[in-house]
This record gives C-alpha cells, structure tokens and sequence, in this order.
C-alpha cells in the first residue's frame, strides 16, 4: 500500500485527484498508475484502469486472478467493472468511498472468488485526498 500511496503523492502533484495503484504478481510489483483524468481528458483514466491495462500487458493475459491490487481509495464501480473481468484476485483499498466505493453496491459487481480486503494505511490514504480537496472546497 506504501507503494500506492507514493503514486498517489504524484498524482497530487500533478494536481489531479491524488489515487494511487499498484498491482502485485509473485511478490513483485507488475504495475503502477495513479489517476491522469485532467490531464488526458479522460473520465476512465482512474489509476485502477491504467494499472489493469498496464498489468495486463505485462503478463501478455488478460486474466490476472493471481495478481493483487492496492488502490489508495475504495475502487468506484467502473473499475470494480474491470476488476470484474479481468477476475482480480484481490482487491485492497485504503480510504473509503462512502458515496461512489462499492461497498454500497451488491456483492455481485466482483468477481465471485476475488478477496476484498479495507482499510489499509486508512488514515494516510484519506488525509491525502482531504489536503487535496480542502482547499478546492474553501475557493467558493
């Protein structure tokens, strides 16, 4: 998650809403993304999609039911659609994501045998998306 974490920070940086991914095969990192979607004008450039496509690619499989992903907030339904038919088999998250997480969905929009874990590096993960947004917020 540490590593999520430091994509996140880039895409902070970046000024694009700091969410950070890596995906995870044999105990080495296959693949890292954070969120791009000001910067290449693209509602689906979630750092979970980009790693996904970029993990894929990696094992030249579309399929990554040995892979783990960490994300930094609770991955949204559009990507838990790609985690669906990709059959990650791990999903672990961070911060929640009360409005948009899929949490407040049914069971149903993961795979049957992928293992959602939450809550991990919580606080780190959520501070950074409340410095983020904070200041956004104040402007009016």
């Amino acid at each position: 998650m540490k590593e999520a974490l430091a994509e996140a920070k880039k895409a902070f940086d970046a000024e694009e809403v700091p969410i950070g991914c890596v995906i995870v095969w044999n105990d080495r990192i296959i693949a890292r993304a954070f969120n791009r979607t000001e910067q290449l004008n693209d509602f689906t450039a979630h750092a979970e999609m980009q790693a996904v496509t970029s993990a894929s690619e990696f094992l030249s499989n579309k399929y990554l039911n040995e892979c783990t992903l960490y994300v930094t907030l609770e991955p949204c339904v559009m990507c838990s659609g790609a985690a669906f038919w990709t059959q990650l088999g791990r999903i672990v998250f961070g911060a929640k994501d009360i409005k948009r997480g899929i949490s407040g969905f049914s069971n149903r929009i993961l795979h049957p045998s992928t293992e959602i874990v939450g809550g991990v590096l919580e606080s780190e993960c959520a501070d950074l998306l409340t410095r983020f947004f904070k200041p956004k917020r104040n402007k009016g």
